[in-house]
């Protein structure tokens, strides 16, 4: 196992993150040795990561305050040699701040603009090693946006700093040729809203968008869908509660199943045919290839919500990695033969 995991912050919070770990470990354990794996797919470190996360989250619903809730999520951290390859520069303007990560030992022109997942309403500290992951998969420079969270700032408030950061990364210089954007979770329904945003705003976009099990329609019917996934239906319906109301879940940038995506840049969707956005985001891909939007769809059989986090310690997450590098590389190529072509 390359991931380790370790706590921080109150006491308490460290107690309660290091027991539900040591029963996760317990639990797996010992059903693996009598029953097997719960699904054909799963190794150890996959069972044992998809139970804590599931306890985690559902811990951290539990709290009355979202803000302890925040800080509760906080206690767990993950160390990978992966995070140790990078550099992490915080950023912080007017309208927005974030962090640069960059591979200590690589240099690169292509720029990734990130947006974290965690339902638009939580943002631990752990995702630094999975966004070095993303980093070090697309062999870029990442600027990883902490943008406001819901319920203290609800729709577009997300979109807005998303937005500014787009404007930001292009007036600073950035070639949209080699500037892509990538997101997970509802990063990912960021993601695809600012695709649409941006192309409203007339700005200049990305060479390609990459996303990982996104949200698509926040009115789809999730009931006994996704019975192996951590993400559970009480926390979609909270998180959507806490986002934005019920009569903005049919706007297009809250819900892009029901956008034009016609003119976007390619967009490379990744998914788990476990979790309990698949069909959603199935549903997605199949409107966006009826209109003849430039959309791919990859699955794994068997794997969860953002299933990527897992990283070298899943074969399934660790392929799904070099795919999304393999991604990039193919279309940067393209486009610097494009660009050879017509100069």
């Amino acid at each position: 196992m390359t991931a380790r995991i370790h706590f921080r912050g109150p006491p308490r919070y460290r107690l309660r993150s290091a027991a539900e770990l040591s029963q996760s470990v317990l639990e797996v354990s010992a059903r693996r040795a009598f029953k097997g794996p719960r699904l054909p797919g799963w190794n150890w470190f996959v069972e044992v990561a998809t139970q804590m996360a599931k306890r985690q989250t559902l811990t951290a619903f539990q709290m009355a305050d979202v803000k302890e809730a925040r800080r509760y999520l906080d206690s767990t951290a993950i160390s990978s040699p992966e995070l140790s390859e990078v550099r992490i520069a915080p950023v912080a303007t007017e309208k927005f701040r974030g962090s640069w990560f960059a591979g200590r030992n690589m240099e690169s022109s292509a720029s990734v603009l990130y947006l974290h997942g965690g339902g638009y309403s939580f943002y631990p500290r752990a995702y630094s090693n999975f966004i070095a992951l993303i980093t070090l998969a697309a062999k870029s420079r990442t600027f990883a946006l902490d943008y406001r969270l819901s319920p203290e700032h609800r729709f577009p408030a997300q979109l807005e700093d998303a937005l500014n950061t787009y404007r930001w990364l292009l007036d600073g210089g950035a070639d949209p040729d080699r500037l892509m954007i990538a997101g997970d979770s509802a990063g990912g329904n960021l993601t695809l809203a600012l695709l649409l945003a941006a192309r409203e705003s007339k700005l200049p976009l990305p060479a390609l968008a990459v996303v990982l099990s996104p949200p698509t329609d926040f009115e789809a019917d999730v009931t006994g869908k996704g019975a192996f996934d951590w993400i559970e239906k009480r926390m979609l319906d909270q998180w959507s509660d806490w986002f934005c109301d019920s009569a903005e879940r049919r706007n297009p940038l809250v819900s892009p199943l029901r956008a034009d995506l016609r003119g976007l840049p390619h967009i490379y969707i990744q998914a788990g045919r476990a979790e309990i956005l698949y069909p959603s985001i199935q549903a997605f891909a199949d409107r966006a290839q009826q209109q003849g939007a430039d959309v791919v769809l990859e699955t794994w059989e068997d794997m969860t919500h953002v299933f990527q986090m897992f990283g070298h310690d899943s074969p399934q997450s660790a392929e799904a990695l070099r795919r999304i590098g393999q991604v990039i590389d193919v279309r940067l190529r393209r486009q610097k033969n494009m660009e050879a072509v017509t100069s």
